[in-house]
């Protein structure tokens, strides 16, 4: 029998109706990609030909894997009255108002699940219980310390968080684990599901601006905007320790305070800083600038330099490897490089000059929005550790290369209003020395941090909520009920090859023998977050290959705009 792309040794069954709606050309890639998994090739492959590959991927992931919710946007309006960005993240997008604003709807990767499991099949709790909470701490190495750690909470609260329903859970341990669980139930609020004027559908809106706009340390609107500036000399906020400042409930001044930490607040301190030395240099550069448009001019440059910190910085520390280290300088600066984009800017198009700075940013038919996909696979929990290592840094001998260890604070005296007040009394320089000397946890099985399993959250007004959460079962029970595919559906969705069997997903028998006590034979029933921490990495990869693809899609989107 001779050659068939569409063979069955060749390509998945499961994958034949992806590639059946499928252009000629976009088929030809997808075989050609799907060839190189096959081998597990791109990884392994010259910088040139890896890159090619991830182009080739990203393109189908741009066509088959952007899915509009929410019906008819906004509309179009005189672009040069908005050369800022607005408190609520509206005129933004150059044709529609309304794209990328708080409670616009997060888009998807993907359809919504269609799976024949219950939301509680396996229950949440016996999912976290047996397969994520932490044995003991396992770090990552030198790869990842404590400030990329809090970088990443960082940029999730300056993108997304879901609107709550107003109707409460209560999620019951089963028997057979309420033993090892530090809660035997708890109580949470729904995500909040929203007509989307689509054919009786409905979606999920956001509460934050998805935008690189740095909403984190300048808020979602208006008040929040308001309650963060001096209103003199366009500045922001700041204490005289060079932390935030707090108000009169002891809760952190800043763009967005739910479920901080003291590391968290201490990066938007880091950028309140950053802000307000770029209004002290465009002063004395401008001297005629007034208050708004020195606060407008210098949010635009933090904003972009949190992007770009994002991009060529922190991403090629997550995903250590020579490609993705071209990669992502490509995506910013293009093949020309940065000589060549400094000299001229965006004038050749994303290949040649990258995507920052275009003049009309691609969308690829789908209007912008961060997706409920991205949301999951952002859930890294995994990297917070038991305590902080605080450094020495009075002795008068300090090795400032290693400092001495002066001791230990546990991660729940660091949260919420007591991690403002802890975050004080350390000050600012030894909590970000220590924080750089630390390693930050793996995510991988088993390491899940137990203290979030018995955890106080706060609203978005920094104030505890009454009911402790798990975490850890929470973020199960969060993908099922918002729709998103399990573990093998999503690979399918990616048109990547599903797993077959245990083995397929990891060499470690003891997670393969309680993956099988868990969900049995059943390899469908897999939820996606224990699939991403028990899946093979990469080698340099901190999160999975799955993990990286909606990366992949996502973050060019991202910097479009």
């Amino acid at each position: 029998m001779g050659f068939s792309p569409s063979s069955s040794w060749f390509l998945d069954p499961q994958l034949h109706h992806f590639v059946s709606k499928m252009s000629v050309f976009d088929a030809f890639l997808f075989y050609i990609v799907h060839l190189v998994d096959k081998l597990d090739l791109w990884h392994r492959f010259p910088v040139l030909l890896g890159v090619a590959y991830l182009g080739m991927r990203r393109h189908l992931h741009q066509r088959y894997n952007l899915v509009h919710v929410g019906g008819i946007n906004g509309q179009s309006y005189d672009t040069d009255e908005f050369c800022y960005r607005t408190a609520d993240g509206k005129c933004n997008h150059p044709s529609d108002d309304s794209i990328g604003s708080q409670g616009s709807f997060i888009g998807r990767n993907m359809p919504p699940s269609t799976s024949q499991y219950g939301i509680l099949d396996p229950h949440p709790s016996v999912v976290a219980t047996k397969l994520l909470a932490r044995k003991r701490f396992i770090d990552n190495g030198d790869q990842f310390n404590m400030i990329a750690c809090s970088w990443i909470q960082f940029m999730i609260h300056d993108w997304v968080d879901h609107l709550e329903d107003t109707d409460q859970i209560e999620l019951e341990a089963p028997e057979e684990v309420a033993s090892g669980c530090p809660l035997k139930s708890f109580k949470f609020l729904k995500t909040k599901k929203v007509p989307t004027d689509d054919h009786h559908k409905s979606g999920a809106v956001n509460t934050r601006t998805p935008w690189w706009d740095g909403s984190v340390v300048y808020g979602n609107d208006e008040a929040g905007m308001r309650r963060v500036r001096v209103f003199k000399d366009g500045k922001l906020k700041i204490s005289g320790d060079g932390l935030l400042e707090l108000d009169e409930r002891g809760v952190p001044i800043s763009g967005d305070i739910r479920n901080s930490w003291s590391g968290f607040s201490l990066l938007q301190a880091l950028f309140v800083k950053e802000h307000n030395a770029v209004c002290d240099m465009l002063k004395e550069r401008y001297p005629e600038f007034d208050d708004e448009k020195l606060y407008r001019t210098a949010r635009l440059v933090t904003a972009a330099v949190i992007a770009k910190v994002h991009t060529i910085d922190w991403t090629i520390e997550l995903l250590k490897t020579d490609t993705l280290t071209a990669g992502m300088r490509i995506n910013w600066y293009g093949f020309l490089g940065k000589k060549v984009k400094d000299m001229v800017g965006a004038r050749f198009g994303p290949i040649l000059s990258g995507l920052v700075g275009l003049k009309k940013p691609k969308d690829h038919g789908v209007p912008y929005s961060l997706t409920e996909e991205f949301v999951s696979v952002y859930r890294m929990h995994c990297l917070l550790p038991d305590t902080l290592i605080l450094r020495d840094m009075k002795s008068e001998n300090v090795d400032k290369s290693n400092p001495a260890i002066e001791r230990e604070i546990p991660m729940t005296e660091l949260i919420g209003k007591a991690g403002g007040k802890a975050g004080s009394r350390i000050g600012f320089e030894q909590l970000l020395v220590s924080m750089g000397h630390q390693s930050c946890g793996a995510l991988t099985l088993w390491n899940y941090p137990n203290w979030m399993r018995n955890l106080v959250a706060q609203d978005i007004d920094g104030e505890d909520r009454p009911h402790l959460i798990d975490m850890a079962a929470l973020e199960i029970y969060r993908d099922r009920e918002r729709g998103v595919p399990r573990y093998n559906e999503f690979r399918k969705n990616l048109l990547m090859s599903p797993i077959s069997k245990w083995e397929d997903l990891t060499d470690d028998y003891e997670a393969i023998e309680v993956l099988r006590e868990v969900y049995g034979d059943d390899i469908e029933k897999l939820d996606l977050n224990v699939g991403l921490h028990a899946e093979k990495k990469i080698k340099g990869f901190a999160i999975s290959e799955t993990a990286f693809f909606i990366f992949l899609l996502v973050a060019s989107r991202f910097l479009n705009f």
